[in-house]
């Protein structure tokens, strides 16, 4: 009984430091991606800063890597969280501008495209000091494709 005791309050009190969202707070995210429609993975970080509460801004860039060239992306994501506490879920928009070129080396094959994005995600505490970051995210421009983000979150 005293260990399950002593189990909950560890997870109760990571989950207060971890999933903190006042103004002030901030994380940094290591992120991998997986782009649906076209079967193109990417690897990313980002940083998550808390302006007001419940509201975060987050940029963050992505390497992509397609079947053919290269990509890569940068995007400035508004957060609202909708819940508190273990599980904090939130709606997200911002503006993304995502950089391709299908035939590196030769010039002027650089491609770029700006848009709107917007989704849905959830940061889930693993620890006091890690997260699990998880989110699907639309991106209007180019391909207009639907991404499912997840990787590490670690409050600074």
């Amino acid at each position: 009984m005293r260990k399950i005791f002593f189990i909950l309050m560890i997870w109760a009190c990571s989950a207060q430091f971890v999933s903190a969202q006042e103004v002030g707070d901030s994380r940094v995210h290591v992120l991998g991606q997986y782009g649906l429609r076209f079967d193109e993975w990417g690897v990313g970080a980002g940083w998550e800063y808390f302006f007001a509460d419940k509201f975060a801004l987050m940029p963050h860039y992505t390497r992509i890597f397609p079947m053919v060239g290269s990509a890569s992306n940068f995007s400035a994501d508004l957060r609202y969280y909708l819940t508190t506490g273990a599980s904090p879920v939130y709606v997200l928009t911002g503006y993304s501008l995502t950089t391709q070129n299908n035939n590196p080396g030769t010039a002027g094959t650089k491609q770029s495209s700006s848009g709107a994005n917007v989704g849905v995600g959830a940061v889930i505490p693993l620890t006091e000091w890690v997260a699990l970051s998880t989110e699907f995210k639309f991106q209007s421009q180019g391909f207009r494709q639907t991404y499912f983000r997840f990787g590490l979150a670690f409050p600074l």
